[in-house]
């Protein structure tokens, strides 16, 4: 996780880069990130010649590549990028070319720490994976998903471990899928996995497994639970214990389950996205109290209000206090929190954050164009051309704003008392 307290929360408005003269500069500029203390924002472009570079705060990097994309910033802020070289993929890391090429490469993912950068590749027909520039040694038919523990220390995917020749049902209901870690497949193969999770002291590695038609159930450490559903979502943990939670489908209804055994006496026609609370004691999911009408639950208690169209995976202040989420009824965008929609509306609103309290909630938005940021409901500060998610420091006075205003980057830190 970014170390928020070596941030510069002095509040101030900073030119970081013109943007304006980037893309004067370029024949092409694709889209920005910017790293999560603001300090930097990059984008791939194409130079004169045709080929790509990786600009940081303006400036161009030394090397020139075939093409570049995917860029992303590690938890502790280093720019990375795939890219390509004499028509092979590989790793970029702040300018730093990974030694290992590959015919393809993608799904760049971290460790909480970024300690740990891996991939996903493909060479020869092979699939595996690589991490921080040293490929796994075992190969597989097809790969796909990609989790690396908060330490590093495990490497989960998911692969095709059998051929399946076509047409054959036989094989395809026996299973030619299974859970890897660390480049060793589980024992047990299925007819198909999915959303790996690994428990917070990476000792034990989850997964949902499909084992008939219409039968599934989570399997730990490659051993399938003895309870059995007709469908299930994705697993997930409990800080700081390996209890596992998971949305479940019992007798055409769903419900949470924790350890195999339903958690909560509510059921719902849809369940899913769950999120705890940071400490671990309160859960909130995503659900469809009736056909057509969704909602969210706190602890089994659904919201009274419901929206028509979606609403987004719940959101936790950091204290565990409030709930947050995006919603959209009748087409309009908004935020609603603990169950209460904002009066505002907007074209598209991505998801709240809290202030480390629970008293201030702070969302990115978009109306008739432009971006702004708004706070518990209103408004605060409109016509961004590009704005990223506030942040809020580790102590709740300030925030940190990222925004694009008449071509320019700034990276803005305000104080809690003038956005509120």
């Amino acid at each position: 996780m970014p170390d928020r307290d070596s941030w510069n929360w002095t509040p101030e408005k900073r030119l970081i880069a013109d943007l304006a003269r980037i893309r004067d500069e370029s024949s092409s500029v694709h889209e920005f990130v910017v790293s999560s203390d603001g300090e930097q924002i990059a984008a791939p472009v194409i130079r004169e010649d045709d080929s790509f570079g990786i600009c940081v705060n303006g400036k161009l990097w030394d090397s020139e590549f075939e093409k570049a994309w995917h860029l992303k910033f590690t938890p502790d802020d280093r720019l990375t990028a795939l890219v390509q070289v004499d028509d092979e993929w590989t790793v970029v890391v702040d300018g730093t070319l990974w030694e290992e090429r590959y015919e393809f490469a993608w799904n760049t993912t971290f460790s909480r720490d970024g300690t740990a950068i891996g991939i996903q590749a493909k060479q020869d027909m092979d699939y595996f994976v690589a991490v921080n520039d040293k490929s796994w040694e075992q190969k597989f038919l097809s790969c796909r998903d990609l989790v690396i523990s908060d330490d590093g220390s495990k490497v989960v995917t998911l692969a095709q471990v059998e051929e399946l020749p076509d047409a054959d049902t036989v094989k395809f209901m026996e299973g030619t899928w299974s859970v890897v870690v660390n480049g060793e497949a589980w024992n047990d193969k299925f007819i198909n996995a999915y959303s790996p999770a690994v428990s917070p002291d990476s000792t034990q590695v989850a997964a949902e497994v499909r084992l008939d038609i219409c039968e599934y159930t989570i399997a730990l450490d490659g051993q399938p639970w003895d309870e059995r559903f007709s469908c299930t979502w994705e697993p997930m943990y409990r800080p700081g214990g390996k209890t596992i939670l998971v949305p479940v489908r019992i007798g055409g209804d769903w419900t949470m389950a924790e350890n195999g055994s339903p958690l909560w006496a509510g059921r719902y026609v849809q369940l899913w996205n769950p999120r705890l609370s940071p400490d671990g004691k309160r859960l909130a999911a995503v659900v469809a109290p009736t056909f057509g009408r969704w909602t969210v639950a706190v602890d089994d208690t659904p919201w009274t209000t419901t929206f028509s169209d979606m609403v987004l995976p719940p959101v936790f202040s950091p204290d565990g206090r409030r709930v947050a989420t995006v919603v959209k009824d009748e087409e309009c965008w908004g935020v609603a929190v603990d169950g209460t929609p904002w009066t505002d509306t907007f074209d598209m609103v991505w998801d709240p954050v809290t202030s480390p309290d629970g008293d201030l909630v702070v969302a990115k938005v978009e109306k008739d164009g432009t971006h702004a940021i708004a706070c518990n409901g209103k408004v605060w500060s409109a016509g961004y051309e590009l704005v990223w998610d506030p942040v809020f420091s580790s102590d709740g006075k300030h925030i940190l704003i990222r925004g694009v205003e008449g071509g320019k980057y700034y990276r803005h830190v305000v104080s809690r008392a003038d956005i509120s």
